[in-house]
């Protein structure tokens, strides 16, 4: 069967499609599957390619793809949960640990060639052991947060949907740290009347999707002062990046590399594409993002 890859994929992926015909590209046409990414649109016209019996997406994010549509033209797609949970935990924590010891600024500071002498006030940054840790979204990266928050000694707070909930914990905490995935309830979930609830000096970490936080409030928020610091893997406009962020001395930014290990992209790779061999063989695989779709599909499988 022929698949189109739309992104570079690793040979480890690759090597789960093994006697497919495997094409590059954008176009599915002709395709019997595809393999695509974060940074491919895969809307209503695409899943309506002719012939096209299912879709891997080398992501545990799916809000690059039209779900309704593809319910709609019977696209069952495999995706990769679970395989790059400990990765993006340990991003999340090693931006809230820049953020909090301010060292962004400090290496910026030593690599200009300002350091010269010490001094006891130096970057003075602020201690995160002990301190108060909400997490916003108590999925399977916020738990793996929570487990290494809990090696600082933090009290952790895990906020889910309830709304009171989620005000409560930005008044008290130290530490928010923005875990959860994107729809339509969480686009702006942090905007300008979340930031001012939470505590003078605290300190903000995304590494879920960067239209959940209101980018141009977050700026106004660390420019200010109100806010100590911010941590952020993911951006609203992807690969842009407001200016009015890039000016905030205090923010860590870094290009959404969540699950940029070797290990994490191999692994996410061969999730993938092994799903997505399972559905071109009639196979139902275990990380079907759309399960309600293959039970309509399986007899014509």
């Amino acid at each position: 069967m022929r698949v189109l890859v739309m992104q570079d994929v690793s040979e480890a992926g690759l090597e789960e499609l093994a006697g497919h015909e495997l094409v590059r590209g954008s176009d599915p046409a002709g395709c019997d599957g595809v393999v695509c990414y974060l940074v491919d649109r895969i809307d209503e016209e695409f899943l309506g390619t002719p012939g096209l019996r299912g879709l891997a997406t080398v992501s545990v994010g799916l809000d690059h793809i039209d779900l309704a549509a593809a319910e709609r033209h019977g696209i069952p797609i495999a995706y990769t949960p679970d395989v790059l949970t400990e990765a993006t935990a340990d991003l999340t924590f090693a931006l809230l640990l820049a953020a909090a010891r301010r060292l962004g600024e400090s290496e910026r500071y030593l690599r200009a060639g300002r350091w010269t002498e010490w001094s006891f006030d130096l970057l003075l940054g602020t201690d995160v052991y002990g301190k108060t840790l909400a997490v916003l979204g108590p999925g399977r990266i916020g738990q793996a947060v929570a487990r290494r928050a809990a090696g600082f000694s933090m009290r952790v707070v895990m906020v889910g949907r309830d709304r009171r909930e989620l005000e409560a914990a930005l008044t008290e905490a130290d530490y928010v740290a923005v875990t959860v995935p994107l729809s339509a309830e969480t686009r702006h979930l942090i905007g300008p009347a979340e930031l001012a609830l939470m505590k003078p000096g605290a300190i903000l970490v995304n590494t879920s999707r960067g239209p959940v936080v209101d980018e141009r409030a977050l700026a106004e928020a660390l420019r200010s002062g109100h806010l100590g610091g911010a941590g952020l893997d993911v951006f609203e406009h992807e690969p842009a990046v407001d200016p009015q962020l890039l000016a905030c001395e205090n923010a860590v930014l870094v290009p959404h590399i969540g699950s940029a290990t070797r290990e994490t992209r191999d692994g996410m790779a061969r999730l993938a594409c092994r799903g997505l061999a399972q559905i071109l063989r009639g196979e139902r695989p275990p990380n079907l993002a759309n399960p309600q779709v293959w039970e309509r599909v399986r007899p014509s499988a």
